[in-house]
This record gives C-alpha cells, sequence and structure tokens, in this order.
C-alpha cells in the first residue's frame, strides 16, 4: 500500500547516505532518528538527530535562545521547544526579562557609585581648600541642588585640567626661540644646542600609563596644593589664597622640571649613534 511504499522510499533516500557529525550510515544503528535540518544536498544532507543535538548544544553554549545555522549552506535551523506550563512560562519569562535589564542595572549602579563617589570627592576637596569649618558652613548654607552638581564637577574640571599637556606647548617655543636667547642656556643647559637630526618622540596617547597617571594626579593635586601652600604661604592667613598660590607654585615647579627632564631626554635621543658591527675576530674576542 501508500504506507510501504513511503516507507521504502525513505529507506531508498537514507541508502547509502552518512551522518555529517558521527559519519554513521543508517546500516550502523537502524533505530537512530535521522533529520534534514536544512538546504543541503549529497553527503550533507542527512544527519542523526541525536548528533545534530549535541553540536547545537556545543555552538549555543548554555544559551537555549541562541540561533544556529548549518556551517555549509547558513540556513537557520528550525528549533522548537514542548509548550511549557503556565508556571513554568511565567519563570522563563521573568528570568530572560531579568537578564536583559541586568546589564543596563549593573551600569546604572555602576554610575550611581560614580556620581556619589565625586560628590564625596568634591566634598572633601572643599573642607580641605578653605579649611574643615569654613568648608562645612559654605555647604550647608549652599543650595541642595548647587551642590548635587556643583560638588561631583570638582573631580571632572581636575582630570581636565591634568589633561591640558602646557608644559609641551612651552618646550617647543623654547626649541623654537632659545636659540635667540642665551640667558635660557645658562638656565637649562642643552636647550638651545643645535641637534644633528629631530628624532621621533612617543605620543602622550600611546603611553599605557597615561590615564592612571592622569587620574592619580589630578585627585592628590589638592592635597599637594595645601601642603605647599602651607610650606611656602605660611604667612597667608586665607586657607583658600594659601592654597591657590600653593597649586600654582607647584604647577611651575614641576613644570619646569619637566621640560627640562623632556628636553634632556629628546638631546639624548637626538646624539645617539649606531655602532659598526665588530669584526669576526674582534667578536670572537668579546664572546
Amino acid at each position: 500500500g501508500g504506507e510501504s511504499l513511503a516507507r521504502l522510499t525513505l529507506q531508498n533516500l537514507l541508502k547509502n547516505q552518512s551522518c555529517w557529525v558521527c559519519f554513521a550510515t543508517d546500516e550502523d544503528d537502524r533505530t537512530a532518528e535521522w533529520v534534514r535540518p536544512c538546504r543541503c544536498r549529497g553527503s550533507t544532507k542527512w544527519v542523526h538527530q541525536a548528533c545534530l543535538q549535541r553540536w547545537v548544544d556545543e555552538k549555543q553554549r548554555g544559551n537555549s535562545t541562541a540561533r544556529v545555522a548549518c556551517p555549509q549552506c547558513n540556513a537557520e535551523y528550525l528549533i522548537v521547544f514542548p509548550k511549557l506550563g503556565p508556571v513554568v512560562y511565567v519563570l522563563d519569562l521573568a528570568d530572560r526579562l531579568i537578564s536583559k535589564a541586568g546589564p543596563f542595572a549593573a551600569a546604572g549602579i555602576m554610575v550611581g557609585s560614580i556620581y556619589w563617589t565625586a560628590v564625596t570627592y568634591g566634598a572633601v576637596t572643599v573642607m580641605q581648600v578653605v579649611g574643615h569649618k569654613e568648608g562645612l558652613d559654605v555647604m550647608e548654607r549652599a543650595d541642595p541642588l548647587f551642590l548635587l552638581i556643583g560638588l561631583p564637577t570638582i573631580p571632572v574640571m581636575l582630570i581636565l585640567g591634568k589633561m591640558i599637556r602646557w608644559e609641551d606647548y612651552v618646550l617647543r617655543l623654547w626649541r623654537k626661540y632659545s636659540n635667540k636667547l642665551q640667558i635660557l642656556n645658562s638656565i637649562f643647559p642643552g636647550i638651545g644646542c643645535p641637534v644633528p637630526r629631530i628624532p621621533a618622540e612617543a605620543s602622550p596617547l600611546a603611553d599605557h600609563v597615561s590615564a592612571t597617571r592622569i587620574l592619580c594626579g589630578a585627585l592628590v593635586f589638592p592635597t599637594i596644593a595645601t601642603i605647599v601652600g602651607k610650606l611656602m604661604f605660611s604667612s597667608v592667613n586665607s586657607n583658600l589664597q594659601r592654597t591657590i598660590l600653593g597649586g600654582i607654585a607647584f604647577v611651575a615647579i614641576k613644570g619646569a622640571f619637566k621640560v627640562y627632564f623632556k628636553q634632556q631626554q629628546y638631546l639624548r635621543q637626538a646624539h645617539r649613534k649606531i655602532l659598526n658591527f665588530p669584526e669576526q675576530e674582534e667578536w670572537s674576542d668579546v664572546v
């Protein structure tokens, strides 16, 4: 009858066909379930259902909703699941919502943590710069909205200010005009000396420690300015003025040393030489 003909046709189709995962044929295991999951023809048309299930598991890596396609024809596999009960459906829906909302919640928590850290740092900086008691009085009299907006901008402005590499601009001007000002050579030897070549200098962005140095330097700057102000301008009564003067003095002194150090590195690179390779006899003596 028709049923026997259909069974015979299926057997003929499966005959001499092998599973492209395990390479077994229908004669090796007549109880195995076969499937045609894609548009492939020939030897890659048929595959064991169990073998394909294991292969899909490897591709999904635990994510049962991930889409999987045939590696040959790129046809997406049609994967269906048994119907879920109402309780399991609700739990599965809740799990998916939590999985999707998790990254946004984590990002919100991280942003909130950074914001309140910046607020705390701004408040500590205000008390450090103008004095503990005076800083508390200023913040108590200020509008709360102004504090919530103004205090976090303090570390942001410090970091942005630290990113201004004014020493590089000063160094370029000195290299351009120092030969006309002989007094600079007496202060910084080598600034105006002619160089045999112009060496290549590393870009500041290529320095892997630049970001950490900028961050740390910016955040400790108020403390350094306060200390320098107390040491160098102790006669000034105002804490704010003393800290401002200390910050300016520290930036100027540090910048001068940095300009001198970078210029010496520049000259060292400009005057470097590459030696001749020693002859075989000399090389053997050295070894």
